[in-house]
């Protein structure tokens, strides 16, 4: 095998253990404490392999701050750097405990960015302006009662309490690393815990100027999601919108995946329910 078949580097993705210890939700197809076994499994696969790093895109636990006490631990198995980025269920605890959550999961901040071998990742934090990250009294948590307000008014399909927005700080910081990788000769893949594309019931709702804003540059390869647990994909201009499946989703059948990153392409490797893909750049 030649170098030029071997991928520059590879990645592992999880998505939505939403991990809770209580009964599941059957109607729903909800099986909360069964994430536990199956983020594990996961982990022996990620630890068979030459991994960059592994990350989980958001709903690492359903509810309570407790339940991090749970599956920490299972990812501390894990041989590989551990990278974190927060869902809307990660939020569904007591008041209280709402600031301690980013250091909680060890993440560097609530939204970030790292390099790898010519690649920028940019972390964000889809859940900043909501009705839920905040506490009642935060500007954040007043701003996103009025644009919620606003795209119930308007009818919009993605208008709902679990769905939450960019701050204007955050999109201008998103811009200004997308312009920086740019500017020193680096691809970038997106990562964020809801996704914007195709539109769906579960995006951000400041979906379009995300969009808009990563189809425009070229060097925009990827972005990469999870909160819709059925899956998903799309393309526009040169970025392909991948959502990863659930975890939380089925009795024991598994979901995850390992990306190997190439010069011209990505190859999703899937386990469990998740899709193989191919996404050229």
């Amino acid at each position: 095998m030649s170098s030029a078949d071997l991928p520059l580097f590879r990645f592992g993705i999880i998505a939505d253990p939403q991990y809770a210890a209580i009964e599941p939700q059957v109607e729903m197809g909800r099986y909360y404490a069964n994430s536990l076994a199956k983020v594990a499994a996961a982990i022996e696969t990620f630890n068979s392999e030459d991994l960059s790093f592994v990350i989980t895109l958001g709903d690492i636990i359903d509810r309570d701050f407790r339940s991090f006490d749970d599956i920490l631990p299972v990812y501390e198995k894990l041989r590989h750097e551990t990278l974190f980025l927060l869902g809307n269920h990660d939020f569904g605890v007591a008041p209280e405990y709402l600031e301690q959550i980013v250091e909680r999961v060890g993440m560097p901040a609530p939204y970030y960015s790292f390099q790898r071998h010519g690649f920028r990742f940019i972390v964000l934090n889809g859940n900043e302006v909501s009705t839920f990250a905040t506490p009642e009294g935060h500007p954040f948590h007043a701003l996103g009662r009025e644009r919620l307000a606003a795209l119930l008014a308007a009818g919009a399909e993605n208008a709902h309490d679990w769905n939450a927005s960019l701050s204007d700080e955050q999109f201008a910081w998103l811009a200004g690393e997308i312009d920086a990788a740019k500017a020193v000769g680096e691809k970038v893949i997106v990562m964020n815990h809801f996704p914007v594309y195709p539109p769906c019931e579960h995006d951000m709702w400041d979906r379009e100027r995300i969009v808009e804003l990563l189809s425009s540059r070229e060097h925009v390869v990827a972005y990469l999601n999870g909160h819709n647990h059925v899956g998903n994909y799309g393309k526009v201009a040169g970025c392909h919108f991948v959502n990863f499946k659930g975890v939380v989703d089925t009795e024991s059948e598994n979901t995850f995946a390992i990306v190997d990153v190439y010069g011209d392409r990505m190859e999703i490797r899937s386990f469990g329910r998740e899709d193989t893909r191919t996404l050229a750049y």
